[in-house]
């Protein structure tokens, strides 16, 4: 296929940003900018192919083919067959250019149906798979999307959908069917007949024109207060990311990803699939949380991304199973010794605490919080253990890297700094210093879908205003305080950050989960701070044996503690009320509470 000249002379500019955008990166003198090997790519497509050819023989993904099963290696080379193969069926059968959704547990096969749409010309609007029905087909209607690419477990709802007649999907291709038919085809033929096809000589799909600037990815955030946002990523949002992350985090060829968050989300999409794939690692998919412990025995890899809820339980029951054994002070003791010894280089972590690292797989070298902050101490805490365990920030919107740390010197209390290539900058901060958290770089969105008055409101002057509130100190360093919408506003004007008062409790044993909130108080001269707390009954056991407790008695058990809170924080940040909650709190699909949800106030 012969690319016109305009075409030429785009892809050359395309270049030109690549490698300026590298090249500022080898010179950067930020402190923190340790490793200055990024390879210019110009999108996601450009991105694969160069991978692909550069490390063909290298494993990257490690699959299994059934529940229980072992991990098999598949090679760079023949997942470049299957997204080529993939990819030319797709624009043989018309879908070119077409709005084409995934959706499905994370797996092999989806990570090939996102490449094969992206890097065929095509738009690629992951489905949240936890989604309702009515609502999966609110978004297929918004998104105008007419293929889709499921697990079989949706077949009949597709199906149904596609009978309707009220949407545009024509095409319906599901992961795990054996064979086509006239409603549907199966992955596995598209695969092998588009490679077919590519061995006959079409070029189609491999020579395809990606304009970097244009919309490549729709993501349809599940915000907190319910409504959902389409935000339009260009394959230009992210190969930024993917080319200036890695400056501050070393990526080897040699690492493996433990894949275990929801891939629809940007933060595992970028930074667990397309990164390693980026930089010639390999990607290990996890069977489901009730796995995890499981897989990493068997995957042992070295990369392990997720968020505060998956790290904060791992690190609880590293201390309750050695609460347990009776060996706590012992522990306690050999964290303390060792924190000395590697003052002066030597290590005993891998004797001391070798039970624990074979926990994490045997080889786990980063482990890296994002989503939403993190205690601190769950950071310090692993970390002490071994592997490097730090936070990062970010958004959808921000393709998703808006700030990290380094693995040279990570701030455990810091949700990180910018990037090489990107801004930050704090505004309308108030007399304690803390304001809105603004970004700024090539990685920031081009808008939100058919919302032009939303883009107005959260884009000025090239900032993203992210809406979130916290503040930097003298060494680039961003802290976290909260979210502007959920701030509590005191009657004579003090700021209240809920999430501040959650992260103190999550330190109480006892406490599983909690939701700070306010109502007035009952003169309605003032607002009363309330922590509506779900027990960790584990803890409890562990405290008081088989004894039933009451509930007075437990809330008289959680003052004790919440008093202790109240004694380190100025008294309009007081939590004066507690309620016990019995039932999980009602979430989005990212598991965030829905902290505007009524039913969560009780």
């Amino acid at each position: 296929m012969a690319h016109d000249s305009g075409y030429i002379v785009r892809k050359a500019k395309e270049r030109e940003w690549a490698e300026k955008f590298v090249s500022e990166i080898k010179n950067s003198s930020e402190p923190t900018v340790k490793y200055r090997n990024s390879r210019p790519i110009t999108d996601i497509k450009n991105m694969i192919d160069t991978s692909c050819a550069e490390f063909a023989e290298n494993t990257a993904f490690w699959v299994k083919d059934k529940k229980g099963g072992e991990y098999r290696p598949i090679k760079y080379k023949e997942a470049h067959d299957d997204i080529n193969g993939l990819g030319t069926a797709i624009i043989a059968a018309g879908f070119k250019g077409r709005r084409i959704s995934v959706i499905g547990e994370n797996s092999y096969r989806w990570a090939v149906s996102y490449l094969a749409v992206v890097c065929g010309g095509s738009v690629v609007v992951p489905l949240d798979k936890e989604l309702s029905a009515d609502e999966l087909k609110n978004i297929i209607k918004e998104a105008n999307v007419s293929c889709i690419i499921f697990d079989g477990k949706y077949e009949q709802m597709f199906k149904a959908m596609k009978d309707e007649g009220d949407t545009e999907l024509d095409l319906l291709i599901s992961m795990d069917a054996d064979t086509s038919s006239k409603e549907m085809f199966a992955w596995k033929d598209m695969v092998e007949s588009g490679r077919n096809m590519v061995l006959s000589g079409n070029k189609d799909f491999i020579e395809a024109e990606i304009n970097n600037e244009e919309m490549g990815v729709l993501l349809f955030t599940s915000g907190t207060t319910g409504v959902s946002k389409g935000v339009m990523l260009s394959h230009k949002n992210i190969a930024a990311d993917l080319m200036a992350a890695p400056t501050v985090l070393k990526v080897m060829p040699s690492d493996v990803f433990f894949s275990l968050l929801p891939l629809h989300h940007t933060y595992e999409c970028t930074c667990g699939f397309l990164m390693p794939l980026y930089k010639g690692a390999a990607i290990a998919y996890c069977e489901g949380l009730k796995y995890i412990v499981k897989n990493l025995a068997e995957a042992r890899p070295t990369f392990f991304l997720g968020v505060p809820a998956v790290f904060e339980n791992l690190y609880k029951k590293i201390w309750q199973n050695a609460r347990k054994k009776g060996k706590e002070d012992a522990l306690k003791k050999a964290i303390s010794i060792n924190k000395k010894t590697k003052k002066i280089g030597i290590d005993i972590g891998g004797i001391a605490f070798k039970e624990i690292r074979a926990l994490f797989g045997g080889r786990m070298r980063m482990m890296i919080c994002g989503g939403a902050a993190i205690n601190p101490e769950v950071l310090e805490g692993l970390t002490a253990f071994g592997p490097t365990a730090l936070q990062g920030y970010g958004l959808t919107e921000a393709s998703p890297i808006g700030a990290l740390n380094p693995d040279t010197k990570p701030n455990s209390g810091s949700i990180g700094r910018k990037l090489p290539g990107f801004d930050i900058k704090i505004v309308n901060t108030g007399e304690d210093g803390i304001g809105e958290i603004c970004l700024k770089g090539d990685n920031i969105m081009l808008g939100y879908y058919n919302r032009p008055e939303l883009t107005e409101e959260v884009m000025k002057n090239g900032w993203f205003y992210t809406g979130d509130l916290g503040y930097m100190d003298d060494s680039g360093y961003v802290y976290l305080t909260g979210r502007k919408k959920n701030v509590i506003i005191t009657k004579n004007g003090k700021n209240v950050y809920p999430e501040e008062l959650e992260y103190r409790l999550s330190n109480i044993p006892l406490v599983q989960e909690s939701m700070v909130w306010s109502k007035p108080s009952e003169d309605g001269e003032d607002m009363v701070i309330v922590a509506s707390i779900i027990v960790n009954s584990e803890a409890l056991f562990e405290k008081f044996g088989e004894r039933e407790l009451g509930d007075e008695e437990i809330e008289r058990e959680l003052w004790k503690e919440v008093d202790k809170i109240n004694l380190e924080v100025p008294y309009f940040k007081r939590i004066k009320a507690i309620t016990l909650r019995k039932e999980e709190f009602e979430k989005n699909s990212s598991k965030k509470i829905k902290r505007f949800a009524e039913g969560n106030k009780k």
